[in-house]
């Protein structure tokens, strides 16, 4: 699906939008349900990597293709070593055999899993025979994806003897591992973090408990940015949003300060208001703890003319694309100057934007999403639109909401 996307009539936009539950928080909360089955959730993602979640969780034989569902990927993986007679071949799509999960392959290992490479040593798909694991204590390196770590935490509950995790160097995911712990203490799991080390109690049991999961913070962000290239006077409402969140990106709502952004929380809602056009000519981040919102970051600079220079990306080479190589070229497109290494980027200012542009997505939603914003300032298309499917489906449709005028090429 290509969409041609053009700016709304009204650049003072007042209007309400709900988004569906964080796609992280509801794929840990699946997990620990099929660990605790008498828990109950609300407030589920209609996302596709939800689904992938879900039915993976059920198939206890066979293959189980989670397509480009990182997440999905490193949560099943400990989740079927865990679990006696279970025996199947976790796999997905092309790019998913070409992200790493040796780590994650490792460290279950030394617990005591039975899981084989099925073609390319480091990378799925995985034979995975479930068996019951008794060892009790392993390391990892502090600065991978959280996502190898939380796949351990979310599975220690139902371990024998729970979990001692050692964390060797800087930890760079606090958030998503706070998330991870925090969900398993609402459900009664005895959790300690302190410096490098966790330790999860084992648990047999758990009692009833219903979990809620908050809308996902990271779909905010694509609002924040259309509220950025706005008139001042724009108001745009979300929910269901909390002010003390598990989610790392909420670190939106004082990053977007620097925007002319204002925040204001309510009852389960954030209202995003844009208050000033006063605005630095370059903004400095570490988004170490928040990487998925520098894409959305980058183009909210690429509109208002200001430059960025964002640290902390190390993970973004390894997510559905390369994502610093795929914003560089992005960008480019518009007449930006950037600059990539292997964990920062560098926007240059720019004060025109060539028109016409056709954005390649690269299977990566958030690719998508990011660059839709941008129609604000100039008419644009999106390539492979419909991969928003992965974590917001009904983003285009907000958007006609909004009053951008969005049609199918």
């Amino acid at each position: 699906m290509r969409l041609h996307l053009t700016p709304p009539q009204r650049k003072n936009i007042q209007q309400t939008i709900k988004i569906t539950g964080s796609k992280s928080e509801t794929n840990r909360s699946l997990l620990l349900q099929a660990l605790f089955p008498n828990i109950k959730i609300q407030n589920l993602s209609n996302s596709d990597d939800g689904e992938v979640m879900q039915k993976g969780l059920k198939i206890s034989q066979g293959e189980v293709d989670i397509h480009h569902a990182g997440t999905a990927m490193r949560f099943l993986t400990a989740y079927f070593a865990s679990q006696s007679g279970k025996k199947v071949v976790l796999t997905g799509s092309e790019r998913m055999q070409e992200r790493p999960i040796k780590v994650l392959v490792e460290a279950l290992r030394l617990l005591g899993a039975d899981i084989q490479y099925a073609k390319n040593e480091g990378y799925p798909p995985l034979n995975i025979t479930g068996k019951k694991l008794m060892e009790s204590k392993v390391s990892l390196p502090a600065n991978i994806s959280s996502q190898y770590i939380s796949a351990l935490l979310l599975t220690a509950p139902s371990l024998e003897n729970g979990l001692e995790l050692e964390l060797e160097g800087k930890i760079t995911s606090v958030p998503y591992i706070k998330m991870t712990l925090g969900l398993l203490e609402q459900i009664g799991v005895q959790t300690h973090f302190e410096g490098n080390h966790i330790k999860v109690e084992p648990r047999k049991s758990v009692a009833d408990t219903t979990l809620v999961v908050e809308s996902d913070w990271s779909s905010a962000s694509y609002f924040y940015s259309i509220v950025a290239m706005c008139e001042v006077g724009t108001n745009i409402q979300l929910s269901s949003y909390k002010q003390n969140s598990l989610q790392g990106d909420s670190v939106l709502s004082k990053l977007y300060k620097d925007f002319g952004v204002q925040t204001q929380f309510g009852e389960n809602t954030i209202t995003l208001s844009k208050i000033s056009n006063d605005l630095p000519s370059k903004v400095e981040y570490n988004l170490a703890n928040a990487p998925d919102i520098a894409q959305t970051i980058a183009v909210t600079c690429l509109g208002l003319g200001m430059g960025c220079h964002m640290t902390g990306l190390h993970t973004l080479p390894i997510k559905e694309t390369d994502r610093l190589a795929a914003l560089q070229t992005e960008l480019s497109k518009f007449g930006a100057k950037v600059a990539i290494d292997s964990e920062s980027l560098t926007l240059e200012p720019v004060t025109y934007l060539n028109a016409g542009v056709a954005i390649d997505t690269y299977n990566d939603h958030r690719m998508a999403m990011a660059f839709g914003p941008l129609a604000l300032k100039t008419a644009l298309v999106v390539n492979d639109a419909g991969v928003v499917s992965k974590s917001y489906p009904d983003f285009w449709n907000d958007l006609k909401t909004l009053g951008f005028g969005i049609q199918e090429m």
